[in-house]
């Protein structure tokens, strides 16, 4: 019943949000609008939120971040020697890279809210915080070495450092850390106002990630996709589960952290792919079989999570 508690209304707004666009009761203009309504402004408030909520506790153990980022250094490593040996075209490259270990934060905060609680979302956003930096200069780095275009090597570098610098997400994320460390806490009229603009978020983008699943990418990419969702959803966990054990992490930061190990790829690498110039119906391809199989993955972590 956790399972079934946890997944299932995640799943039904994802159903609706697929079911929504099909019918064409909400066109392609609304889901890009809601992308960006909550991409820049209503999941950066409820990262703040959450992250601000609870006093941020300097004796908690952080070695679960450090676990993470070497899982994913190693998946991104080991998925460079598989793009090589299995010879996939350099237009695929960047595409099928971060196919196999960019994460779906709104699936993942979705989920968190209905497992955990304050502390375990802090954690969570601390995670993603930290992690997404990490993972947009592998993306960013493989994107524009394999996009065959000539570029200053300067402006690729000052180029990814102002997208990291301009992200909401780690805005978001960072003011919370800044906010839970200085104070800790809000007074209720605060808390109240922040928690009516951050209700709408998770909805929103959920429907949206349903309105923006297309199956047209498969015809000719599915095996590739499918080893991408190998990576993601098999390996990157081993290798999570190795250094969640060699860093000794244990208790709610190893259950936030088995359970991000469990996230299906982002839809942001689809976008990602289209502008330095990668395969977009691999990155769609991915996206779609990820997101179907990463329930299976999710499942299986919320009741190792719960017995």
């Amino acid at each position: 019943m956790m399972v079934l508690n946890a997944l299932f209304p995640v799943i039904a707004i994802i159903c609706a949000g697929i079911a929504l666009q099909k019918t064409h009761f909400l066109g392609a203009a609304f889901f890009r609008s809601s992308d960006r309504l909550v991409y820049f402004v209503l999941f950066p408030v409820l990262l703040f939120w959450k992250i601000g909520a609870a006093p941020l506790d300097p004796t908690q153990d952080t070695h679960y971040l450090a676990a993470i980022g070497c899982a994913v250094l190693a998946v991104f490593i080991v998925s460079l020697f598989f793009v090589r040996m299995a010879g996939v075209e350099a237009f695929k490259v960047g595409s099928f890279s971060q196919s196999c270990y960019r994460f779906n934060t709104y699936i993942g905060m979705a989920v968190v809210i209905n497992l955990f609680d304050e502390k375990g979302v802090q954690l969570f956003g601390i995670l993603v915080g930290l992690v997404i930096p990490f993972i947009n200069v592998l993306s960013v780095s493989v994107l524009i070495w394999f996009s065959g275009k000539e570029q200053n090597v300067m402006d690729k570098l000052l180029g990814t450092i102002k997208s990291l610098l301009v992200n909401p997400l780690i805005i978001g994320c960072l003011c919370g850390l800044a906010y839970a460390r200085l104070v800790g806490g809000f007074p209720s009229y605060i808390s109240n106002t922040l928690q009516l603009l951050a209700s709408t978020t998770l909805p929103l983008a959920l429907l949206s990630i349903g309105g923006s699943l297309t199956f047209r990418g498969l015809q000719g990419n599915f095996w590739l996709a499918m080893a991408g969702a190998c990576f993601k959803l098999v390996l990157l966990p081993l290798f999570g589960l190795f250094f969640l054990a060699i860093f000794g992490v244990s208790g709610l930061p190893w259950q936030v952290s088995l359970l991000y190990l469990s996230l299906p790829t982002s839809t942001a690498i689809y976008v990602l792919s289209s502008q330095l110039h990668s395969d977009t119906d691999l990155a769609s391809a991915a996206i779609v079989v990820s997101t179907c199989c990463a329930f299976v993955t999710m499942s299986i972590a919320i009741y190792w999570i719960t017995i």
